[in-house]
């Protein structure tokens, strides 16, 4: 199986996710069920329904978050010493050249981008397009609505 990278934050939180769903959520379900059980006839049991329905979606997403864990492949950026060049994990500030806008990414795994954090995916075409380019260089990125040019102001390891 191909390992799929994650920076160090990234598995953190998933870490931290599983572990609230199985030291939390997971035992406040089952003391839900166990709670519906006791009224008796299950057929009309709406509480019952509703918990087992939780509890399908608790233990299914600590199983897709183990899978995720087990397939990662985890970098920690701070570990890795400077070159000055991009590479996954990286936060990049660039400059829009057209419309002098700066923008600020960190390049991470598929699971991790967020835009509203401004986390984009190793895979994404403006990352591509940075992997590998240093400060200073320019760069031309096809987006939907044609390409823009990005000069590569910073490149920093955090």
């Amino acid at each position: 199986m191909d390992k799929v990278p994650m920076t160090a934050e990234g598995a953190n939180a998933l870490r931290e996710e599983m572990n609230r769903l199985k030291s939390v959520e997971r035992p406040r379900i089952v003391q839900e069920i166990s709670e519906a059980l006791e009224q008796g006839d299950l057929r009309e049991n709406a509480e019952y329904q509703y918990a087992k329905e939780e509890q399908g979606l608790i233990e299914a997403r600590i199983s897709e978050i183990a899978g995720k864990l087990s397939a990662a492949q985890i970098i920690d950026i701070r570990a890795i010493p400077p070159t000055g060049k991009v590479i996954f994990g990286t936060t990049v500030t660039l400059l829009n050249v057209n419309t002098d806008e700066e923008v600020r990414y960190q390049i991470v795994g598929d699971d991790e981008a967020s835009i509203a954090e401004q986390k984009i995916s190793v895979y994404s075409p403006v990352a591509r397009g940075l992997i590998s380019k240093e400060e200073g260089d320019s760069v031309v990125i096809q987006t939907p609505s044609g390409p823009v040019e990005y000069e590569i102001l910073t490149i920093e390891h955090l």
